[in-house]
């Protein structure tokens, strides 16, 4: 998010020609302390902007400054351009409005530095989004090879990997055309055949090793476009066992966060209570919520859910009615 507010301040500066520490504040909705530091870090990347003291001061951009920004330096504009792929810019409605201040940017930008920034964006894509919707996102991962991966995704190199499967070690020779990250999870998508793609989660790689062979990615390859096509054919063809419940209203949020709920469609409300219908990914995983709801969520069908359910809340009973003598 702070790459597109820097942009955003750039811009309004541009538009307004002189702005305060607090109208920026308020209209980025964050602290004038948070300005003073975004205005440290613009300086230093080569934004010609000052700020000027008294009743009529603020800060502004050089005269006859535009999107020009050569003072930006290849890894940095290459930052800028990863950073606007998050996911929660597109959550709120800002992905589309950022895309155009960055293509302004590009615009502006020597060709050694737009050609890196692009380079980046072709080979590297990262999806913010959550597995099945959840809230939070996997412990922090931090695969051994995942350097050697990116050197050979970045010199356009042929891999070498290993991996177990089923039991047993298989080794292939891969040409690797991106890598991806989603929350946290870092995998490389490779090329295995002449057009076969395939993707591999780098922490279960037990050996990669780059080639000196060179290999020329497809020019039509979109990592972005690939993925999400990826992911949803992959989403098609997980379990679904639809239910319908019923739910504490309050409750609804938590429900719809759940990893293994992939959609909740509220029907009737009354008296605090919210019926709705609910896509679970299994009878297990469904009997398994439900019950960590408590008193606050009750299975009405299938039949057969409601009588899971019922089961382990009377198994439950009698190991605590037990426990109690």
């Amino acid at each position: 998010m702070r790459a597109g507010r820097l942009v955003s301040i750039v811009l309004l500066l541009q538009a307004e020609g002189r702005l305060t520490s607090r109208q920026l504040a308020e209209r980025l909705e964050v602290t004038e302390r948070t300005i003073l530091r975004d205005m440290e870090e613009l300086s230093a990347s080569g934004v010609p902007v000052y700020s000027e003291r008294g009743a009529h001061g603020g800060w502004q951009l050089t005269e006859g400054y535009r999107t020009g920004l050569t003072g930006l330096h290849a890894d940095e504009l290459a930052a800028l351009l990863v950073t606007s792929q998050d996911h929660p810019l597109r959550e709120l409605g800002q992905q589309e409005a950022l895309d155009a201040a960055l293509r302004k940017l590009l615009a502006g930008t020597n060709e050694v530095a737009r050609e890196s920034a692009k380079a980046v964006r072709r080979k590297l894509h990262i999806d913010g989004a959550g597995w099945h919707g959840q809230a939070g996102g996997n412990a922090k991962e931090q695969p051994p090879l995942l350097p050697v991966a990116q050197e050979a995704v970045w010199e356009e190199k042929a891999l070498r990997i290993a991996y177990e499967r089923e039991g047993e070690r298989t080794e292939r020779v891969v040409r690797p055309l991106g890598l991806v990250v989603k929350r946290n999870v870092w995998y490389v998508v490779a090329m295995i055949e002449e057009e076969e793609l395939r993707t591999f989660r780098i922490s279960r790689l037990t050996d990669a090793e780059m080639l000196p062979e060179r290999f020329s990615p497809p020019a039509v390859f979109d990592l972005a476009a690939y993925w999400e096509a990826s992911l949803s054919d992959f989403k098609e063809r997980l379990p679904r066992y639809p239910a319908r419940v019923r739910v504490r209203t309050e409750r609804l949020g938590r429900l719809r966060a759940e990893r293994y709920v992939f959609s909740v469609d509220a029907e009737r409300e009354s008296e605090g209570w919210t019926e709705a219908r609910v896509l679970f990914e299994t009878m297990e995983s469904a009997c398994d919520i439900l019950l960590g709801c408590g008193s606050a969520a009750e299975a009405l069908e299938p039949p057969e859910l409601r009588r899971r359910v019922a089961d382990e809340i009377e198994a439950a009973r009698v190991l605590y009615w037990r426990g109690a003598e």
